[in-house]
């Protein structure tokens, strides 16, 4: 586990970030290898989606299969290998008041530098797919509140979520969002609108308020756009959290399909690493070195 001072610094990180004009792009992770390649290629931040657990660990879709336990292990994980700030969908914060309070300080404790809760009803399922239902806005309020409250450093991010847009309507989301800002959230995620005249109304909506989120899903509800095109209209924060899963699906049915026609990785060779490139990007020297400093007998 991380400790807090690890932890603290990557908070007012992220905080700092935020605070610049320029939007920050947040990739989306599933594990520590895909948070170890997104900060080799540049990533400030990164985002830990549910889905992302549930689709990789799973092999399930998102629909609030995931624990409490399931995230922070793998939060855990990954903070313990890169030195970026990361984001973590906590979901419905699995229960209510008292579980988010509880999910946060567990996720804080894990590494995490912003927490996001959202206002579904449990079970819940991805804020692009049909049939969502919502809790209360004053029980949403009283997990943001709680979330608030029980967040160890002031500077761990409490990001509320509403998915009102697919359920209650446009107005109503933008309701539940002011209500939300008022319980004390830090950053804003309204999700899932369906045009950029809507994404530009929630913009002049909150201007001035707090960082809003925006989610990028191909193929999704929202239209696709540029982490500059968004921060044009007023986005302070975007994320792709289920990208690197569908790129290496798409990787894997295309390996898989050539190593069971051809018996071989031949004809695949250019679009893979091999041994040597992979220890690598691992470090896998730097880590023997080290150990063989602990070693008398130089076995690493």
């Amino acid at each position: 586990m991380l400790d807090e001072g690890g932890a603290g610094r990557r908070q007012i990180e992220l905080g700092r970030r935020l605070e610049e004009g320029r939007i920050l792009l947040a990739p989306g992770i599933s594990d520590a290898l895909t948070a170890l390649v997104a900060a080799r290629a540049g990533a400030e931040a990164l985002y830990l989606s549910g889905a992302n657990i549930a689709y990789g660990r799973l092999g399930r879709p998102d629909v609030g299969l995931v624990t409490m336990s399931e995230v922070e292990a793998t939060l855990s994980q990954i903070a313990e290998r890169v030195d970026l700030p990361i984001i973590v969908d906590a979901d419905t914060g699995f229960g209510n008041a008292l579980n988010a309070a509880r999910t946060v300080r567990a996720f804080e404790k894990a590494g995490a530098a912003a927490i996001q809760l959202e206002d579904q009803e449990m079970p819940k399922r991805c804020g692009h797919l049909r049939g969502k239902s919502l809790v209360a806005v004053d029980e949403m309020v009283g997990k943001v509140r709680a979330a608030v409250d029980a967040r160890l450093n002031a500077s761990t991010l409490v990001i509320a979520r509403t998915d009102a847009i697919a359920v209650e309507g446009f107005a109503a989301a933008l309701d539940r969002g002011r209500r939300y800002v008022a319980a004390g959230c830090d950053i804003l995620f309204i999700e899932a609108p369906q045009s950029i005249v809507q994404m530009r109304e929630i913009a002049r909506a909150f201007e001035g308020s707090v960082p809003l989120l925006a989610n990028m899903v191909e193929g999704g509800s929202t239209p696709m756009m540029t982490a500059a095109d968004l921060e044009g209209i007023g986005f302070r924060l975007v994320i792709f959290p289920g990208g690197i899963i569908r790129a290496l699906c798409h990787t894997a049915e295309r390996y898989y399909g050539s190593l069971l026609a051809h018996g071989t990785n031949g004809p695949f060779r250019e679009q893979m690493l091999d041994f040597v490139e992979l220890n690598e990007r691992l470090g896998t020297a730097r880590l023997l070195d080290a150990a063989a400093g602990y070693d008398p007998a130089g076995r690493g």
